[in-house]
């Protein structure tokens, strides 16, 4: 069903092309532009002479215009140009479109092929087998059928969606900064640089198996992977994913001698674990203090280790639990754990606070930009358009 005053157009109808052959210079130096899958934006290449270029066919970019890199179009591969991109040129892999006698708001297109309805279509114009093969096709794009309300609605529902991003980019920045004042309070603290009040005991360089015991996960891996969020007990990994999902197993649950690391032996990824679990990895190590260490201490301290892993082997035995750290009398060592624990603490709240922006602009977009939820133009924005 259509929403009142909305219509459904082609992209043709609503985009023109724009085609402005760049005449390469040898001697010049050129900057090209790349685009990010995911609807993650444009970046900007290192400079290139003209030579260099060869006989590849570039293009004079023009601001304001939707730029979609043609070879990872259906991974959402789009973005728009803007005034720092001026003066910058564009492969033939980067068609720009511009409206048609302003029959589209180039933001509200933007908007929705980043959603899934238009990932979908998106893919449907670009046939092919998978990865570089998927290319988009030109006559295939120009016949995507989009559903649009009219022209002043579209730039208020950008404009509505553009506030969330700055928010959501707010709230990004809070979060880096959080995450490297927290870097650099590891970098002084656990290296001594910098003691707390109060404190003036020796430091003593120790070895990381003599601070750490490690347990086998054998007894705690999780039989079946059917994970569902209503479940209770969380399956950890240590890389970057950490909660794999949860299962209802009663069983083989670890929950005495908490907190402790994990330790992914082929990897080196830890993680600090302070509440019941299970594990789906048999290459993985759980470490525990022995007594007189504050376990958080020890893992922040491993954070603080810099190790490139070569080849396919296991690590804690052989390697790490050689290695050695910086480690000052029990009640510093508890002290420092607390005040990153506390930077802990800020991060996790900021990056709570970022994801929950991202998921109600998520559902925002889904309503704007079917008609499921309308937006009130004025006489002002509507003699804008």
């Amino acid at each position: 069903m259509v929403p009142e005053g909305w219509c459904v157009k082609t992209v043709n109808d609503v985009l023109e092309r724009v085609v402005d052959p760049v005449q390469v210079n040898p001697s010049k130096q050129y900057r090209q532009i790349g685009i990010r899958s995911h609807g993650k934006g444009l970046f900007h290449k290192e400079a290139v002479s003209g030579k260099a270029l060869g006989n590849k066919r570039v293009f004079h970019i023009e601001k304001d215009c939707l730029v979609v890199n043609i070879v990872f179009a259906w991974e959402q591969a789009v973005a728009k140009t803007s005034e720092r991109e001026v003066g910058m040129i564009a492969s033939h892999r980067f068609p720009m479109f511009k409206p048609k006698d302003g029959k589209c708001d180039v933001d509200f297109i933007l908007y929705f092929l980043k959603t899934p309805r238009g990932k979908y279509l998106l893919e449907l114009a670009s046939p092919g087998g998978a990865g570089r093969n998927k290319t988009l096709g030109q006559k295939e794009f120009a016949s995507l059928k989009l559903l649009l309300p009219p022209v002043e609605e579209q730039k208020k529902i950008a404009k509505i969606l553009s506030t969330w991003d700055k928010a959501i980019a707010t709230a990004e920045q809070l979060l880096a900064n959080s995450e490297q004042q927290k870097k650099a309070l590891m970098q002084q603290l656990l290296t001594g640089k910098k003691r707390l009040p109060g404190f003036e005991g020796e430091w003593r360089k120790v070895e990381l198996g003599d601070v750490l015991e490690y347990r086998q996960p054998t007894p705690y891996l999780v039989e079946s992977t059917e994970y569902s969020d209503e479940y209770k007990t969380p399956v950890l990994t240590a890389g970057k994913t950490f909660i794999l999902g949860y299962t209802d197993e009663d069983f083989g649950i670890f929950k005495e001698g908490l907190p402790v690391i994990i330790f992914d032996d082929f990897t080196t990824s830890s993680r600090f674990v302070d509440s019941e679990f299970k594990v789906k990895s048999s290459a993985m190590k759980i470490l525990s203090a022995r007594a007189g260490h504050s376990i958080k201490y020890v893992f922040e301290a491993m954070q603080m280790i810099r190790y490139a892993v070569g080849g396919h082997q296991r690590h804690w035995i052989s390697i790490f639990a050689n290695l050695v750290v910086p480690m000052p009398p029990l009640e510093e060592q508890e002290a420092i754990a607390s005040a990153l624990s506390s930077a802990d603490d800020e991060i996790k709240t900021l990056r709570a606070y970022a994801d929950r922006l991202k998921a109600e602009k998520k559902a925002l977009m889904q309503q704007l930009l079917t008609g499921k939820r309308r937006v009130q133009v004025d006489d002002a924005e509507r003699s804008s358009t």
